[in-house]
């Protein structure tokens, strides 16, 4: 006998649970078509679809999904059929080839976002206009779309280009990119395409950042924007910027963060085989006066501490870890990482508390006690002042709600 529908579809997906309510329990297979309608397509990333089914049973299918996705459905299954209903879309990305692109800046949104069954974007590369655009390094790309993909997308990426500090993006691509931010369209630039998001006046009196070489020239040439060097990236809501290529990484998975919760991001993250987190703050490059063996034994501390967020690390113990004084780990653990020891543990663990949040059913006093803040209260107070919302509220957004 073959495998019902359900049970078929590709696990990357996720598990759904069934829940029988109101009267009859039915068996599974009087929703199969539901299932697989449901968890096919764009329609996986549905959340908390309810839909009434003849004979008084409801089913309610608990999927992990985006975090603005509408809200519940119902509609009428008749003879083990569903009703067609609108299925709720992909969030929508847009990269924008300028003249001049760098390969890995275009490359790095494009790759992190590609459609597949774990992500829920749709992806378009667009440029000034459809066909040719010749790039930096050697390389040049055929886009498919022009500039009516900005408007149309929910968040559109601007990659770096060459000598950005010698003159503007041409004006369509300046007005487009305007005219697409006030229909509500996140803009976010990665490398030195903050240049081009400058340009645009979206900056002015925001923070930002680009590729430590050119911090100053985007200083001079912008006088307007708040430039910060030291970051990695900035999110100031609707308009985002990063430092070089790798933190477009960066960038990309605090967006993911931000859309699907920590388990997405790092899941991504694995995919890429990149760090699953590395903090806005963090400096953009170690400076040359931390000696090379230094800031590996540092790293060596930190995957070390990240492997017992549960018992008690103090400064002390840290720099017990790596060798040193304390002293010296504070100063120098500050200059690897933008944070102080106890800032970098105290983030890990709220880290570590949001993936237990979403992945299991442990109560907030427990996980408290499971990364090593104590007590609920502890928790809470922590949790809002790094992330401003509560441990509940996360866990409403991000839980996933799979059963095995």
């Amino acid at each position: 006998m073959a495998a019902p529908p359900w049970r078929r579809i590709d696990p990357r997906l996720g598990r759904a649970r069934l829940a029988p309510r109101l009267g009859r329990t039915g068996t599974v297979d009087d929703i199969a078509p539901l299932m697989v309608l449901l968890m096919s397509g764009a329609s996986a990333y549905m959340t908390g679809a309810e839909l009434a089914v003849d004979g008084g049973m409801t089913a309610h299918v608990s999927h992990k999904g985006i975090a603005d996705a509408i809200g519940a459905r119902r509609q009428r299954v008749r003879a083990g059929y569903l009703v067609p209903v609108a299925a709720t879309r992909l969030n929508r990305v847009a990269v924008l080839v300028l003249e001049g692109a760098k390969p890995l800046d275009v490359g790095i949104p494009a790759q992190v976002f590609t459609t597949r069954a774990s992500m829920p974007y749709e992806v378009r590369v667009c440029g000034a206009r459809p066909g040719l655009v010749t790039g930096g390094d050697g390389l040049s790309y055929h886009v498919a779309d022009g500039l009516d993909a900005l408007r149309w997308a929910d968040i559109a990426f601007i990659p770096g280009y060459r000598h950005p500090d010698r003159e503007d993006p041409p004006g369509p691509v300046v007005e487009a990119l305007r005219a697409a931010h006030q229909g509500g369209t996140r803009l976010a630039a990665i490398s030195t395409g903050a240049f081009a998001l400058a340009a645009t006046g979206l900056l002015d009196g925001k923070r930002a950042t680009t590729h430590w070489h050119y911090t100053r020239q985007l200083a001079a040439k912008h006088p307007e924007v708040r430039v910060d060097e030291n970051v990695l990236f900035v999110d100031e809501g609707s308009v985002l910027t990063s430092a070089g290529a790798a933190s477009g990484i960066d960038l990309c998975l605090h967006i993911l963060r931000g859309d699907l919760g920590v388990a997405a991001s790092n899941h991504a993250a694995r995919r890429l085989v990149a760090a699953p987190y590395r903090s806005g703050g963090q400096a953009q490059y170690v400076p040359r006066s931390v000696p090379e063996p230094l800031g590996e034994r540092f790293a060596a501390t930190r995957e070390w501490a990240l492997h017992r967020l549960s018992k008690p690390l103090t400064l002390e113990i840290l720099a017990r870890h790596a060798a040193v004084s304390a002293r010296t780990f504070s100063r120098r653990f500050v200059e690897d990482t933008g944070y102080t020891p106890m800032q970098w543990v105290m983030r890990a663990r709220i880290d570590m508390a949001r993936e237990l949040l979403e992945r299991s059913e442990r109560s907030v006093e427990q996980i408290a006690a499971d990364v090593g803040l104590g007590t609920g209260a502890n928790l809470r107070l922590h949790f809002r002042q790094i992330l401003g919302t509560t441990p509940s509220e996360y866990r409403h957004t991000f839980a996933r709600n799979d059963v095995a």
